[in-house]
Order: structure tokens, then C-alpha cells, then sequence
């Protein structure tokens, strides 16, 4: 039923992946000579250990893998990293509860954003470099190394890759699969390394340029600072961000598609060109907002609008501004940004521009039918027609994604979590924002949330990283049935 012997051995290979990353880490302690290099050693170590032993577990695996495989593969991946990544924040005592510690490590894998940690400019730059590692390794997507991989154990990866584009239209740019998932991986280092080029030219030091390009394109969301982009105080790093985000918020298989001179099959995308669009409404009604309510002058309104919209919309989270100081008006419309989401095939999260592009189609539809019932009005994007079962999906996706808002919502205030900052941190992390509402703003961390809270929170994370329904599955009978 399930290759469990091929899953601990690919299982096996990515912890041996993680070990490499934490030596990564271990070299930036060493670099600034900080005590928390033994920590990393010691992690690494453990890690190769663990990795060895799924390794041999896995000995003699059969090379079939089906779609059961996919899926769990996919999900045990985000939470074995998880396990192994919080051990730095505790062993180091930097974030010494492990509810604290899974949490900002869930929220780093998944590019959420959101973190327990008040005084983050005290910690050691290698704590810091891994904290903006993990969500740009979980940017690019931790079972994109698995894609690129599979080849080398002779097993094709379709199903891996339907396990995480459940729900939605990803694009291939070569017949294989792996082949996709290293061109993605040369367009994500390629942008990664022209923002911190940008970054550095406008003053910010290496170091923190690395880490808040590695949150910018994997649309994170940790910096090194706990004022977050405000910190800077520059209009110029403000657009440089803002510029970034939008990129990232756009499908990398279009930048492909531009560097092999297919211009019109970018600039004639209908998904692009519903969140460009989005982004330009959403920045226009912000900044004559601010404007006329006398938050900032009509230049600095343009740039906070921007950022902070490109920001939630992308679902990076970044901040340049309190926007709980705004007006309550602008919260809401805030939230609603943070439903949306950017282009599928980016790292974003939320519900997505395809499936809402799509939606507005098929309610387009619906209402024609009313008029002529007897019409044939197929749902076509990209000119190519969207199948029954898709759509079916799209809107199955939707409705599980408004229902487990509300019951977590309701689930948040029964703990004692005030009534905005439960909603608000609810949307936040089921969409993979960051940053939410009311105390759990982003002038704040979440560290006041009970640990119930932050466990539930952190399955919200896991759910919105890996399109819910990935999830959701395991937890049916029909997956366990051998038929």
C-alpha cells in the first residue's frame, strides 16, 4: 500500500540535506566566533546519524512510489525538518521552550513569518542566518531538492509534485519534472543574489542583506531586526523590498518563459496580469487613504501603500510601518489582501491568484447559465479549458479554507486569545503572512499566545504551506485502506 522502506530513505538523504545546512550555519558562528558554533556541530552530527539510520532502514526499497507516497512524503518532510530545526533555538538557549522553538522553526520552514522572539537582535548572527535559511530553503520548497533527486534513485517524482500542486495549475517548462524544479531553483538563486546586490548598494550590511533577500524571495518575512524593514528608515531599501516581493509573488516558470525570449506568452498571462492588477488597486485605494487621513505626505503614502501591500499580498510580511496604527478601515482591508495570495508556482501562500481568477470565471459562468441553461460555457484560462474536477477542487479548496478559519478562530478564543489578535493571527498563518492584528501586529511577536495557541497555529502553518487538502488527506480512513 505505502513504500514506507523508499519514504525513510528519501527521508534518510533530506536530513543528511539538513545536516549540510546546519555546517552551513556552524561556519557563520565561526566567522563571527561565537559560542553557538558547538551547537550546530552537535545538531549536524545528530542529524547525520538520524539520516544514516532512515537511510538504512530504506535498504532494498522498491523504486515504485505512488501518489499515497507523494503525500506523505511531502508532509513528513515539513515536520521532520521542523523537529530537527528547533534543536539550535534549544540547545543554545536562545529559545529555550519547545513550543517556542517548533514554533519559529514551523514558521520559518513554511515561510510564515510569524515569531515568538522579543529581543531578536541579541542573537548570535549564526542563529540569525539559520532562522532566515529555513524559509529559504522552504521557499524553494524542501521537496523541490526531493524532485530534483528522485532521478538518482531511478523513480519518477509526477506524484510528488501533484502532492504539492493539489488544488491548483502548475506549469511544467521541461518534460521532467526534475528539469522544472532546477530551473525554478536557478531563477530563485538568481533573484536572491540581484537583491542582495541592491541591498548592499543602498547600505545595508552583507550580512543583513543576505538574510532579508533569503525572507524577501523565499516570501518569508523574518529579519534581523526586531523594527523589521522599518529599522532602516530608507525609502530606497523600501523599494528595493517592495520591487523583490512583487517578483517573488510572480510564477518562476514566466521568468523561464522571458529568458527564452517568449515575451508574449508573459505579458498575455492571465494570472500575472490579475495580481498586477490587484496589487495596483490595492496600492491606489491605500495611499489616497493615507493621504487623506494625514498618516503621510502623498510621496511617503505611495511607498508605505506599496510595500505594505505587495508585502501581505505576496505573503511575505515584511514590515515598513505600523499599520495598526492606520485606520481600522485599512485593517480590513488588510486581511482581505491577506486571503488573496500571488501567483501559483511562486512561493507564496493564501488562497492564490489562479483559483480566484478562476472562481470569478465560474461565477461569471453561473450567472450566463441562469440566462441561457442550455449554453455550453467552458472555463478557459491561459486558452486552455479547466476541467470539471479542477474546478470541483478549487472550490473544495476554498470552503475547507474558510471553514478551518472560523473553527480555529473560535478555537483561539476559547483559550483567552482576544477576539482581533485571534483572527487576525489565525489568517496570518493558514495564508503563510506573518504578521496579524491587534497585540500580535507587526510592531509585536506572538509571544504572548497560550502554548495550545502556538501548537495550533503552527499546524495552521504546516496546512497553508502544503495547500490544505495535501494535509487533510492523511487524516481520511480511505488513505490507510490498502484499495
Amino acid at each position: 500500500m505505502i513504500n514506507l522502506k523508499m519514504i525513510f530513505r528519501i527521508m534518510g538523504v533530506l536530513v543528511l540535506i539538513e545536516a549540510a545546512l546546519l555546517l552551513f550555519c556552524a561556519g557563520v558562528s565561526l566567522i563571527y566566533g561565537e559560542d553557538i558554533l558547538n551547537d550546530f556541530l552537535i545538531v549536524s552530527a545528530g542529524s547525520v546519524v538520524l539520516g544514516g539510520l532512515l537511510m538504512l532502514m530504506g535498504k532494498g526499497a522498491s523504486r515504485q512510489i505512488n501518489r499515497r507516497d507523494g503525500y506523505l512524503i511531502v508532509t513528513l518532510t515539513w515536520i521532520l525538518f521542523t523537529a530537527i530545526g528547533m534543536f539550535p533555538y534549544l540547545i543554545s538557549g536562545y529559545v529555550p521552550r519547545i513550543t517556542d522553538a517548533f514554533f519559529e522553526t514551523m514558521s520559518g520552514f513554511t515561510t510564515t513569518g510569524a515569531t515568538v522572539i522579543d529581543n531578536i537582535e541579541s542573537m548570535p548572527h549564526g542563529l540569525l542566518f539559520w532562522r532566515s535559511l529555513t524559509q529559504w530553503v522552504g521557499g524553494w520548497g524542501i521537496i523541490f531538492f526531493t524532485i530534483a533527486m528522485l532521478p538518482i534513485f531511478g523513480i519518477g517524482s509526477m506524484h510528488i509534485f501533484s502532492a504539492v500542486a493539489i488544488g491548483s495549475t502548475q506549469e511544467k517548462v521541461h518534460p521532467r519534472i526534475s528539469m522544472t524544479a532546477k530551473w525554478i531553483g536557478y531563477v530563485y538563486l538568481t533573484l536572491t543574489a540581484a537583491q542582495i546586490i541592491f541591498m548592499a548598494l543602498g547600505g545595508v550590511s552583507f550580512f543583513d542583506s543576505i538574510c532579508h533577500s533569503f525572507s524577501t524571495i523565499s516570501t518569508g518575512g523574518f529579519s534581523t531586526k526586531q523594527a523589521n524593514i522599518a529599522y532602516y528608515n530608507s525609502p530606497y531599501i523600501e523599494y528595493v523590498v517592495s520591487i523583490f516581493m512583487i517578483l517573488a509573488g510572480i510564477n518562476f516558470t514566466l521568468f523561464f518563459y522571458l529568458i527564452k525570449g517568449k515575451v508574449k506568452k508573459v505579458l498575455f498571462d492571465e494570472e500575472l496580469r490579475w495580481f498586477l492588477w490587484s496589487l495596483v488597486i490595492f496600492t491606489g485605494i491605500f495611499t489616497v487613504a493615507l493621504t487623506y487621513t494625514n498618516q503621510f505626505g502623498a510621496g511617503e503614502s505611495f511607498r508605505k501603500a506599496l510595500f505594505q501591500v505587495a508585502s501581505l499580498h505576496t505573503t511575505t510580511g515584511l514590515v515598513s510601518a505600523d499599520y495598526m496604527t492606520w485606520k481600522p478601515f485599512l485593517w480590513a482591508l488588510l486581511v482581505v489582501i491577506m486571503f488573496l495570495g500571488a501567483c501559483s508556482g511562486s512561493a507564496s501562500g493564501a488562497i492564490k491568484s489562479i483559483r480566484l481568477l478562476i472562481l470569478s470565471k465560474m461565477t461569471k459562468n453561473e450567472f450566463k447559465r441562469m440566462i441561457h441553461p442550455n449554453a455550453v460555457l467552458p472555463v478557459k484560462v491561459k486558452k486552455i479549458a479547466i476541467s470539471p474536477s479542477l474546478q470541483s477542487s478549487i472550490l473544495l479548496f476554498i470552503l475547507m479554507y474558510i471553514v478551518i478559519l472560523v473553527v480555529s478562530w473560535v478555537a483561539m478564543m476559547a483559550m483567552g486569545v482576544g477576539n482581533i489578535e485571534a483572527f487576525g493571527t489565525v489568517v496570518s498563518s493558514i495564508s503563510s503572512v506573518g504578521p496579524g492584528l491587534g497585540l500580535c501586529g507587526p510592531a509585536h511577536s506572538w509571544s504572548c499566545l497560550p502554548d495550545g495557541g502556538k501548537w495550533l497555529l503552527s499546524f495552521l502553518m504546516l496546512l497553508g504551506r502544503l495547500e490544505l487538502l495535501t494535509v487533510l488527506l492523511l487524516f481520511t480512513p480511505q488513505f490507510w485502506k490498502k484499495r
